[in-house]
């Protein structure tokens, strides 16, 4: 059994049909969160190392390396059913939104530090931290986070086309809630 089957067996019965009907978005929630531990990973390895002074660098650097796992997990898995580009068009379409989601993700963070000082001296530590980790790493993550979602569906995975999965519905039949299951775990 798979690890998404045994997650659903686990989610209260009236709480999966709405899962299964979202999969895409649970799909791409699910990658967002595994992209945010390695983006928050990333950055403060960088930014308690070799970039102390160059926070929105660090987290430029951090959103970067979580946006090649993001391409490689929401092409295999989140948006696999949709499509119908050639693999290079949809990499340079992803690459493009996901460079304009890196602006949106800094924008938090620019202005935190440089527009209302919120940095050392002006500040305590602890302060420049907090306020670090609430504009880049939450409002910032929000807000692109929100952006990627809309402009994915919208620019780069805008068809509903299988990559050679058979469907019930390109099969000529109604989908049964076994299917929408089925389809989720893909």
């Amino acid at each position: 059994m798979s690890l998404t089957r045994i997650t659903l067996s686990r989610v209260p019965a009236p709480l999966r049909p709405l899962l299964v009907k979202h999969r895409e978005l649970v799909k791409f929630a699910f990658t967002g969160g595994v992209c945010f531990v390695l983006t928050a990973g990333v950055n403060y390895g960088l930014k308690l190392t070799v970039m102390k002074t160059k926070p929105v660098s660090a987290l430029t650097i951090a959103i970067i390396v979580a946006t090649i796992a993001s391409y490689l997990m929401n092409s295999g898995w989140s948006f696999r059913a949709r499509g119908g580009r050639s693999r290079h068009v949809e990499a340079v379409l992803f690459f493009g939104v996901s460079a304009l989601g890196v602006a949106v993700n800094d924008i938090p963070l620019y202005l935190a530090r440089y527009a209302f000082n919120l940095q050392y001296p002006n500040v305590s530590h602890v302060t420049q931290e907090l306020s670090d980790f609430l504009s880049g790493m939450i409002i910032g993550t929000l807000m692109g986070m929100a952006f990627r979602w809309w402009a994915m569906k919208k620019w780069v995975f805008p068809h509903e086309k299988a990559r050679g999965t058979v469907t019930a519905a390109s099969a000529g039949r109604l989908a049964t809630p076994a299917d929408e299951e089925s389809e989720l775990v893909a």
